[in-house]
């Protein structure tokens, strides 16, 4: 008597690797717009305005629209979370959980999220190879050196400099720095005025008298 077939159960589909989180539409539209600001028509150009108030999505403080706001930090979460999934083998290679509670890596992650994002959109590799090479090895180097062991396990810990930033802010240290900008900005206007040295004067000379070989003059 045969044995009835077994049925062999096939792996479920698992894809190997995932691809770089897409920006949501506002802030494709604050890349646009930079896009426009740089190669934009003359009439594209005035219709914007001053460049200087376009929103730069690297630059997180400069997204002021709380809409567009809200949209980068979906975008950088999720590009967060790809680069722990990608890229971070060992755990001292992780972005924290408690990332947007440090500032160095908000403004960090922008910027590189922005560097990745780039590069994706080129039609070569080498903007990626530059990426791989020096942006993402930086970036891991820094946190990791920022971070030391905190944040590791239990959850964010509170900031280590809080009291040394607490000190620098304090009135009397920000007084203090502001008489020393003080005393260097009065050098600028305490120096008396040096009157020009008249320039030198240039007159012509007689060839013939110096040595053409040795460019010396006679006696």
């Amino acid at each position: 008597m045969s044995e009835p077939p077994r049925t062999v159960r096939q792996p479920s589909p698992h894809e190997a690797i995932e691809g770089f989180p897409s920006p949501g539409r506002r802030v494709t539209h604050a890349y646009r717009e930079l896009n426009t600001a740089m190669y934009g028509t003359d009439e594209q150009k005035k219709a914007l305005g001053s460049p200087a108030l376009l929103a730069r999505p690297w630059d997180p403080p400069t997204c002021v629209d709380p809409e567009l706001r809200a949209e980068l930090w979906d975008w950088l979460d999720r590009v967060a979370t790809w680069l722990n999934h990608e890229y971070a083998w060992d755990v001292t290679g992780l972005i924290p959980t408690c990332w947007p509670k440090h500032p160095h890596l908000v403004h960090e992650i922008a910027v590189l999220a922005d560097l990745r994002r780039r590069a994706g959109l080129a039609l070569t590799a080498d903007a990626m190879e530059e990426w791989h090479r020096y942006a993402l090895p930086a970036f891991t180097e820094r946190t990791r050196q920022r971070l030391k062991s905190h944040c590791e396990e239990g959850g964010h810990q509170p900031w280590p400099a809080y009291g040394r930033h607490t000190r620098h802010t304090a009135q009397a240290a920000v007084e203090e720095r502001a008489r020393v900008f003080q005393r260097d900005i009065d050098t600028l206007t305490s120096q008396p005025e040096v009157a020009n040295p008249a320039a030198p004067r240039l007159r012509l000379v007689d060839v013939d008298q110096f040595d053409l070989v040795t460019g010396e003059a006679p006696d």
